[in-house]
């Protein structure tokens, strides 16, 4: 069962970013997340089951 994630959530993963930033916006959800780095403004697209693997913690805004 898929994980109540929304557009707009910050997502605390748990692998840090290369910049150093472990924090993500989720700009788009579906069969893929868009997430922006809170760090450096990085924009990635990943699956969805290997995004709701690394989470550690939903911070809604």
């Amino acid at each position: 069962m898929p994980m109540d994630i929304q557009v707009g959530d910050i997502l605390t993963m748990k692998k840090a970013h290369p910049c150093g930033s472990k924090e993500w916006e989720v700009l788009r959800i579906g069969a893929d997340f868009r997430m922006k780095c809170m760090g450096c403004g990085h924009q990635i697209m990943i699956p969805r089951p290997k995004a709701e693997k690394g989470i550690k913690k939903v911070m809604r805004p």
